[in-house]
């Protein structure tokens, strides 16, 4: 996987909040992960699959153990800003 293209700290308390990453160097991002809830482990990850701009597959670990709870394909909605 490539270095992470964007790193966003959104909240002031220095944490990372969101990683914006382009894994296939097309120069465009496709996987996004997200810390929710502040506690600086990410619980949401989003993938645009298809290459359009637009989340395809989203994955939430609620119990952040590592294995995702919940998986939506084809969502097709935006990306984290």
């Amino acid at each position: 996987m490539s270095e992470p293209q964007e790193i966003v700290e959104t909240r002031g308390d220095e944490r990372v909040d969101l990683l914006k990453m382009d894994t296939n160097n097309d120069g465009r991002t496709d996987v996004w992960v997200v810390d929710t809830d502040g506690d600086g482990r990410p619980d949401v990850f989003q993938f645009d699959t298809t290459g359009d701009g637009t989340v395809d597959i989203t994955m939430v670990d609620r119990d952040e153990d590592g294995t995702p709870e919940e998986v939506v394909d084809g969502d097709g909605g935006l990306p984290p800003a």
